[in-house]
């Protein structure tokens, strides 16, 4: 039983931080582009295409690390504390971008508004790099003592592969939000944005291949899993199809298939982290340290208890993200209660 609360867990963080980088990704991905245009209507146009939902995916990325500090406490607490100059850097990075749409409109100043375009999409890029940073060193393995607890600084979470997964996190976002930013405008806006996606999408799979090699140059356990069950080659495959249909779907003017398609690709791509890292949570650089589903969870009673919980929060935040996408839905119109 214990085994299976533990694997259960390890899915449900899983899935909690794979629905936030769906939601909050093309959030992110918006922010990065935001640069790109250069009239004030346009960049309003894209403020107010996540304005109404931003927060509320942000509500994933808080069950998320709720769920990991009440399943997996020595996570938590021991690699946490190593990270905590990141984490805070990345704290401060979502508290701008969050000042920065709510801050813009307030004053007509050009020189105001650029100011806070400026620090929406640096805050964004920011917020995109560290996140691909922090799951970079999860995946390639950190210095970890016999407790958990981390042995580095943060110069030593700025490696080479580590940067990589950042840089692959920042075009897997750019590429997801100008597929939403297709989907959320219309006209010459979003004659605009089309002509940006299948150029995201390169640089993306460029990314992508670059990191995938030298996962498996340098990181060969991350495809034990793929060895030991053959049919798990099926998730590749079709992140890699997903990836394929959105320009053809974009192509074709079928905005929200091309938007699903980005949004399985996403998920995918966080699939294949967790099948390669189980049941490690966190790789020590030393086998022997890593933390695991076993050695790194709560007592069976918890997990049972928060399993309740979470059986009856989780459908409440799929309600209200739900209700949420429902009421705003369609295209972005620009009133006098805009952004």
């Amino acid at each position: 039983m214990t085994t299976d609360l533990n694997t259960i867990w390890f899915l449900l963080v899983g899935a909690l931080l794979a629905g936030y980088a769906v939601l909050d990704g093309f959030d992110l991905g918006v922010g990065i582009l935001h640069l790109f245009v250069d009239r004030d209507e346009e960049r309003r146009i894209f403020i107010n295409a996540i304005g109404p939902v931003w927060d509320g995916n942000e509500v994933w990325l808080v069950t998320g690390g709720g769920a990991l500090f009440a399943a997996f406490p020595a996570v938590y607490a021991g690699v946490f504390s190593g990270f905590y100059p990141a984490m805070i850097l990345l704290l401060v990075a979502l508290i701008f971008r969050a000042v920065a749409i709510e801050f813009r409109s307030k004053q007509p100043m050009a020189w105001w508004r650029r100011a806070w375009d400026v620090s929406f999409s640096a805050a964004s890029f920011l917020g995109s790099f560290l996140m691909g940073v922090a799951f970079g060193n999860v995946i390639r393995g950190i210095p970890l003592d016999s407790r958990g607890e981390h042995l580095g600084g943060f110069l030593t979470l700025l490696n080479p592969y580590a940067l990589l997964t950042g840089l692959t996190t920042v075009a897997l976002f750019a590429m997801h939000g100008a597929i939403y930013l297709v989907l959320k405008t219309e006209g010459e806006v979003q004659g605009k944005v089309r002509g940006w996606v299948n150029n995201t999408i390169i640089v993306f799979v460029i990314c992508y291949a670059t990191t995938t090699m030298a996962t498996l140059l340098y990181l060969p356990h991350m495809g034990e899993a793929f060895k030991t069950h053959p049919w798990t080659f099926t998730l590749p495959v079709a992140t890699m199809l997903a990836i394929a249909n959105v320009p053809r779907e974009i192509v074709h003017g079928r905005d929200w298939r091309a938007f699903l398609s980005s949004c399985a690709a996403v998920f995918g791509l966080m699939g294949l982290v967790g099948l390669g890292m189980y049941p490690n949570l966190v790789r020590g650089t030393d086998p022997r340290t890593s933390l695991s589903i076993y050695n790194a969870a709560s007592s069976d009673g918890t997990l049972k208890t928060m399993l309740i919980i979470a059986a009856i929060g989780i459908p409440l935040v799929l309600a209200y993200t739900i209700s949420i996408y429902w009421i705003f839905r369609g295209k972005v119109k620009l009133d006098s209660m805009s952004y």
